[in-house]
């Protein structure tokens, strides 16, 4: 009987520990599958990184205690990918001081315009708690921003980690906050071009419009801090 005892109580434990957890982001066999994703960042070199439109790194990025961060922000402190992505998940971890205003932009063509978010829609990287009363809207954390506002508040406060996620498959793009998804869209659906419409880049023409590109990072408008970037192509 104890046999039998142990072998259902074990059973039920391994039951329990399969099922998922509400709408935390449980990891796939793709996510798990490491050996599928590059790491952009190992803690000690750029070499996966330059400037916007420059050859190498800007000198105001550092490396401080294995993070990247952006130590003094202004004009030419954007960076971008050494490499292009088409379909892709990329993952990373991000701070910002208090009061700091940061984004990752995507499919970034340096051709298009002098400043990558003239291509590139963005994850919004942002301390929210000194923004807008607090309140969620299209320019908080984790939203596509200026476009689409999270579904939901999870970011953490000014300097502590966040985990972000961006999905890009085809026109179907999903961003991930802390292990939920906050933003999801069909871009160039006509539900998406009415939101473009009615934000900031409905006079900017090349914007939204690329395919591929280079990931990009602001680094003009505050300090800000990243660490464990990685990202697997699904093309």
């Amino acid at each position: 009987m104890k046999k039998l005892f142990i072998l259902g109580l074990g059973l039920s434990l391994g039951l329990t520990a399969c099922q998922p957890a509400g709408n935390e982001d449980t990891m796939t066999d793709d996510m798990a599958a490491e050996s599928e994703w590059m790491s952009l960042f190992d803690g000690e070199s750029f070499d996966h990184w330059r400037g916007y439109k420059q050859e190498a790194m800007p000198e105001g990025w550092v490396i401080d205690d294995g993070a990247m961060y952006a130590s003094a922000p202004g004009a030419g402190m954007d960076i971008v990918t050494r490499e292009t992505f088409t379909d892709f998940e990329f993952a990373f971890d991000w701070k910002v001081e208090e009061g700091g205003n940061s984004g990752v932009m995507w499919h970034v063509d340096e051709s298009a315009g002098d400043y990558p978010w003239m291509t590139g829609p963005e994850y919004q990287l942002l301390d929210d708690a000194a923004f807008n009363d607090g309140q969620i809207n299209k320019n908080s954390a984790a939203s596509n921003y200026d476009v689409q506002a999270p579904s939901e508040a999870v970011t953490r406060p000014a300097m502590q980690w966040n985990e972000a996620r961006i999905v890009v498959d085809g026109n179907h793009i999903e961003h991930w906050l802390n292990g939920v998804k906050v933003v999801e869209y069909e871009k160039g659906s006509e539900a998406h071009q009415a939101l473009v419409a009615e934000s900031k880049w409905t006079g900017y023409a090349t914007y939204g419009t690329t395919s591929t590109g280079h990931i990009a990072i602001q680094g003009d408008h505050g300090a800000v801090w990243f660490r464990n970037l990685r990202i697997r192509s699904t093309d």
